[in-house]
């Protein structure tokens, strides 16, 4: 099984205590999410839930052509605000792996998302993530970059 990893990076001008408290709720993701994806957390959380290590997400998504999926991630580390890791139990990989880093920098911090991921199917999997799944996973990073700025500025 192939695994890919992707590394990105951003300055966001808010501080650390902010950026804690946006990022670890799991109910923000959808506010980051590209809007084709028609991502909802189905988890029973609140605004006020904050993730912590064993905790279960649960979501639905249409990453391709409109079909909904089901997607599990459990959160299986967290350092106070300095990163978490969320890995797929359940959903369309046969391997997601996240880790979200935050550092402090002068007027704001930065966040570095590194994910690993491989494609279940062997070689069907790899020639998918060729044609269209490695440039849906970028896309979605790159929707979440603009996502941010748009909410929080950006940095100078």
């Amino acid at each position: 099984m192939k695994t890919y990893a992707l590394k990105f990076k951003q300055n966001i001008p808010i501080s650390i205590d902010e950026a804690w408290d946006f990022f670890s709720s799991p109910l923000n993701l959808a506010k980051i999410t590209p809007p084709d994806m028609r991502f909802v957390v189905t988890s029973d959380y609140t605004t006020e839930t904050k993730m912590y290590a064993g905790m279960i997400i649960t979501y639905k998504i249409s990453p391709l052509l409109g079909i909904k999926m089901n997607w599990m991630t459990e959160i299986t580390h967290v350092a106070d605000k300095q990163y978490f890791v969320d890995e797929q139990r359940f959903g369309p990989y046969a391997l997601w792996h996240h880790q979200h880093h935050f550092k402090e920098i002068p007027g704001g911090i930065e966040m570095t998302d590194i994910l690993h991921y491989a494609i279940p199917y062997s070689v069907i999997g790899t020639i998918a993530n060729n044609v269209f799944v490695g440039k849906k996973v970028r896309n979605i990073f790159t929707y979440r970059t603009i996502a941010i700025e748009k909410m929080f500025g950006k940095m100078k």
